[in-house]
């Protein structure tokens, strides 16, 4: 099995003294969960229901462990498994391009562009498949990209599992360490839920909940 990684093309160096900032993704540059909607999209009314029915098992092991990973990864078996990455990748871009103007909130959007006008480094850093994410960054113009890779087969097709843990909580510290050293700290960082708090951490001028736009 192939590893896909970040096969995103975002992962431009910060030049010296360069500011590093980062912005969760869903529920903070946008309004709701992508990948959740991008599964939606992509199944269709009929698909997404009889997928939800098969996951039956995996919703009732979540409402007991809560374990965001494991019922991601259960909905990337049931949704995604086998699918070849040229065709995901395909996918994305055209859910990305249709639901872009009523998705993504306007105040985030805005401040985003105003970190890009300061020269900072905007990385956005996920728990969603950088796959899926992808098309979104590129639209935004983001310097990096930071999310969930998904294992892919050497049919470069998707296995159903990830190739890393889940990027959420400290796991999002781990990814930024690991890309900008282990003394990194943040200009800003931006995020809505518990899963963001380690990110924010070690920001100078953490953001909670600020963005709130509906478009």
């Amino acid at each position: 099995m192939s590893d896909m990684g970040s096969d995103a093309p975002f992962r431009q160096p910060p030049r010296k003294d360069q500011a590093i900032v980062a912005f969760d993704f869903d529920g903070t540059l946008t309004i709701r969960d992508s990948f959740t909607e991008f599964l939606r999209w992509r199944a269709g009314a009929g698909g997404w229901a009889l997928g939800l029915v098969r996951m039956a098992p995996a919703v009732a092991t979540y409402a007991r462990d809560r374990d965001r990973g494991r019922i991601k990864a259960a909905s990337v078996r049931e949704f995604l498994k086998g699918v070849p990455r040229a065709q995901l990748e395909q996918d994305a871009d055209a859910f990305a391009g249709q639901v872009w103007p009523g998705f993504m909130r306007y105040d985030a959007l805005a401040v985003w562009k105003e970190w890009g006008a300061k020269g900072a480094h905007r990385v956005i850093v996920t728990a969603s498949p950088e796959t899926t994410v992808a098309p979104f960054a590129r639209r935004l113009g983001a310097e990096a990209l930071l999310g969930t890779p998904l294992l892919f087969d050497g049919d470069d097709r998707v296995t159903g599992a990830f190739a890393s843990p889940n990027c959420r909580g400290e796991e999002k510290v781990r990814r930024l360490r690991a890309v900008y050293g282990e003394d990194v700290r943040l200009a800003a960082a931006y995020g809505d839920t518990s899963g963001d708090t380690e990110m924010l951490a070690i920001a100078d001028a953490p953001g909670f909940r600020v963005f709130t736009a509906r478009s």
